[in-house]
């Protein structure tokens, strides 16, 4: 009896106006191949990430990131959302 365990990018999403990268990844255990539970966790991704916690990203999720969707000018808006979140 052979038991595994294996993590997997179940789903991503980029959404809403910061392109943000929604991750949801999948723990499989599995005994002699055969799939005996699967279980979730789901993150967030956004512009404002440093290269350091990006180069902790599954390597799809830094292919997303690298691919140009975080333009300067989303980056700079983003950024004063999270100084400013009220608006104010």
């Amino acid at each position: 009896m052979t038991i595994t365990k294996e993590t997997e990018i179940g789903q991503m999403e980029i959404t809403g106006k910061y392109k943000s990268i929604q991750v949801r990844t999948d723990t499989v255990i599995k005994e002699d191949g055969k799939e005996l539970s699967r279980a979730y966790h789901r993150h967030v991704v956004t512009p404002d990430i440093s290269a350091e916690k990006l180069a902790l990203e599954h390597p799809e999720v830094q292919g997303i990131a690298n691919s140009g969707i975080w333009t300067d000018q989303i980056k700079t808006d983003y950024q004063a959302l999270v100084d400013n979140p009220l608006g104010e």
